[in-house]
């Protein structure tokens, strides 16, 4: 038996329909212009290690980089967490930190699970799909976070067609980096 060589791009797919569904359903503003350019940059950066593997100390680094795009750029921050009836607050420079260690800590997490047929995408699908329904369910239909769920919903749902076992396609680094950054975009605009 031999192995069937299996394309890496499918993440490519992912972010052009995420694109188009930005383009047409979206609302301009700061936060999103600051998403775009750190999911360019998340997206470049999974593509290049998908062709030729990136050293992780690089990758590192430009999640670093795109994390705090949307911190300091977008000025999306986690200023408090509110957990077991423990309020903990975080002032302004340790906001900026532990932003950006979530969003990658995220990140990482996904492209973690990225190993199995589907399985990254179908999570990724149920916490989209998830986010939209408590939203409809709670009348906020009209804000940026739910607006992203639904357009990754149906982003990832296209893809997990050609994805669930057997796979026709993977989604690689460009595709489960990408679907960490926005599922922590999206948990942070919920705050």
């Amino acid at each position: 038996c031999f192995m069937v060589p299996m394309p890496r791009m499918g993440g490519l797919a992912i972010f052009l329909s995420f694109m188009l569904g930005y383009m047409l359903y979206a609302r301009e503003s700061t936060v999103m212009l600051s998403v775009l350019m750190g999911s360019f940059l998340i997206v470049i950066c999974g593509m290049l290690d998908d062709i030729n593997s990136i050293h992780a100390r690089y990758k590192f680094i430009v999640q670093i980089i795109a994390a705090a795009t949307v911190c300091i750029y977008g000025n999306l921050t986690l200023n408090y967490v509110s957990f077991l009836g423990l309020n903990m607050y975080f002032p302004a420079p340790f906001n900026y930190i532990i932003t950006i260690f979530f969003m990658v800590a995220i990140m990482n997490a996904i492209n973690l699970i990225d190993g199995l047929d589907g399985l990254a995408a179908g999570i990724s699908s149920i916490y989209f799909i998830t986010i939209a329904i408590i939203a409809f369910i709670l009348n906020q239909m009209g804000g940026l976070d739910v607006i992203l769920s639904l357009i990754m919903a149906g982003a990832t749902l296209g893809f997990l067609v050609h994805n669930f076992p057997p796979a026709s396609i993977f989604m690689g680094d460009s595709g489960s980096l990408f679907l960490g950054y926005i599922i922590s975009v999206i948990a942070l605009l919920g705050f």
